[in-house]
């Protein structure tokens, strides 16, 4: 622990696999570190390339854009679930303390809803460490809304509640990311508006463990009610937390984020669905299935851990 009470960060982030086919579609995977690009295809490679690894290959000087998919791999798989949707999905992965992402899909950022609670609660835990377990913890675990505004409340007026919680926002590396001070919709909570980016929420995820003062919230991340452990609550182990809201037009959107256990350390998560029904059911169905996916590859990646 440095003098500052944070805790020092470790990175390890790994890819395994060689390219076994020529039929290539969706993803990038390059230079051992997963960077998801642009959809496309190889159909023109040299066969002698058939057993050149991932690694081998992104590391050549005339094929620093190189663009790829491994059949049977995470970018491969997340493609082809993608084409059998009807709507908008996106997912980002990143090792717990690392300082690459992967991102997939085409959905990519809209409001935050209830996942901003977390770092709402944690702005409140520090400026008051009084504040009711009872409100924390039902602002956390059961996503209670009523719970969440008292907390907010809490940190003064709307501007300097917005202020307190971008500022657990940067401490997490979120730099872009600013929480509206007053509600766009009167409906809606303020903080729940806030626009939070997929790599954004990843990013902040992936430091979240890492942070000072931290262990009482994501402890909390780990008892979600059971109504509400679809998605990533499948994982065990997981710290994650969910949020959904309908648009304008009553059409849903459904995100969750969160850190889950890998072989060698904890990867954070965030992923996204928005489907074409405006269903909040049908969200969480592509949620379930992104979940899955993702636990069909997890020997394909190295987590991170902090110091």
């Amino acid at each position: 622990m440095s003098a500052d009470g944070s805790r020092r960060i470790r990175n390890v982030f790994g890819f395994r696999g060689t390219v076994g086919s020529r039929k290539a579609v969706g993803t990038a995977i390059l230079a051992g570190l997963l960077l998801v690009t642009a959809c496309g295809t190889d159909s023109g490679a040299d066969t002698s390339a058939q057993s050149t690894s991932v690694t081998q290959a992104a590391a050549r000087t005339d094929q620093q854009n190189l663009s790829m998919t491994v059949p049977g791999t995470l970018a491969a798989d997340f493609a082809e679930l993608q084409t059998g949707l009807r709507g908008h999905i996106g997912m980002a992965i990143m090792p717990v303390g690392g300082d690459q992402m992967v991102t997939f899909g085409d959905w990519t950022t809209g409001p935050a809803w209830s996942t901003m609670k977390i770092p709402l609660t944690i702005a409140a835990l520090r400026a008051n460490s009084v504040s009711s377990s009872y409100t924390v913890s039902s602002a956390i675990t059961a996503s209670d809304n009523a719970a969440a505004d008292t907390l907010w409340q809490s940190l003064g007026t709307g501007q300097d509640a917005a202020k307190a919680v971008e500022a657990i926002l940067r401490q997490g590396g979120d730099t872009k990311t600013t929480v509206p001070a007053t509600r766009a919709r009167a409906e809606h909570s303020a903080f729940g508006q806030a626009d939070w980016a997929l790599s954004e929420q990843v990013r902040f995820a992936s430091r979240l463990p890492c942070l000072p003062q931290t262990e009482n919230v994501t402890n909390l991340m780990a008892q979600i009610t059971p109504s509400q452990r679809w998605g990533l609550g499948e994982f065990t182990g997981a710290e994650f937390k969910g949020g959904w809201g309908p648009d304008t037009s009553g059409d849903y959107l459904v995100r969750q984020f969160g850190v889950i256990p890998v072989p060698n350390g904890q990867l954070a998560v965030a992923f996204a669905a928005q489907p074409d029904s405006g269903t909040f059911s049908d969200g969480m169905a592509v949620l379930d299935k992104l979940a899955t996916l993702l636990s069909e590859h997890l020997n394909e990646l190295s987590g991170g851990a902090c110091e």
